[in-house]
């Protein structure tokens, strides 16, 4: 179906969604005229209400996923891509939803250049204290720390 350039769009939705299934499931749109030579992949698999017993999704979060599909929209990296179907080939064919839109949380950028400067203030309020402790040790008569 992917070679006949059937699959037009794969909706990930949120688990819990429908009753007696716990897993989060996903849409295949198939289009047997498709104009586009990519695929559309949405995840909506964040955006719900979480309920007792089953998980809802909103008209709002309904709304957003007629509106990408409608509209082809790439939204944040988070939400939706068009991918091609050369990337789809050289991931083998391979259409998990998370290997195109990433679901990861982004990591935060650690600045190096501000850790070292902490670390050499830490590092210098050691040997102050350090410093510190020797002369009363010998004051005492007692041995330094090293």
């Amino acid at each position: 179906m992917l070679k006949d350039n059937n699959i037009d769009t794969i909706i990930g939705l949120p688990a819990n969604l429908f009753f007696s299934t716990g897993i989060p499931v996903c849409i295949l749109v198939l289009k047997k005229c498709k104009k586009f030579d990519d695929v559309l992949f949405i995840n909506a698999s964040e955006y719900y209400e979480k309920g007792k017993r089953q998980n809802i999704l909103l008209p709002e979060h309904i709304d957003r996923i007629v509106d990408t599909y409608q509209y082809r929209k790439e939204d944040d990296k988070k939400y939706s891509r068009r991918v091609s179907m050369e990337e789809i080939e050289k991931n083998g064919y391979n259409l998990n939803i998370s290997r195109y839109v990433s679901t990861a949380p982004e990591e935060e950028i650690i600045n190096l250049a501000k850790v070292k400067e902490d670390l050499d203030c830490i590092e210098k309020d050691i040997n102050e204290a350090k410093e510190k402790h020797n002369r009363f040790l010998r004051e005492l008569g007692l041995p330094e720390l090293k």
